[in-house]
């Protein structure tokens, strides 16, 4: 929990900086995902996965576009990489 608040802190302290980077990075991440998502077909299954992981980055987008709160803009950071990375790992295997 201790990093948590740590990144929380420095995410608050530089958000004008850190908003546009985690834009592009979690996009990217977002669009890795969606790769793997349609390299393995395109059943009921894949697009359900590929609609959540495009909803879970649209959140974030959303959220600094109409300037959320910063915790609330980081909690969905993190939740839309991490949810990211496991679809992506998930359809690596």
């Amino acid at each position: 929990m201790r990093i948590y608040q740590n990144y929380l802190e420095e995410y608050k302290k530089g958000i004008i900086g850190y908003s546009p980077l985690a834009i592009i990075g979690q996009s990217c991440l977002g669009s890795v995902a969606a790769m793997f998502i349609l390299m393995n077909g395109n059943s009921m299954l894949q697009m359900i996965q590929l609609f959540i992981v495009t909803i879970m980055c649209m959140f974030y987008n959303a959220a600094i576009l109409s300037q959320q709160k910063p915790k609330i803009s980081f909690n969905l950071l993190v939740a839309s990489v991490i949810f990211s990375i496991v679809i992506t790992i998930f359809n690596l295997m």
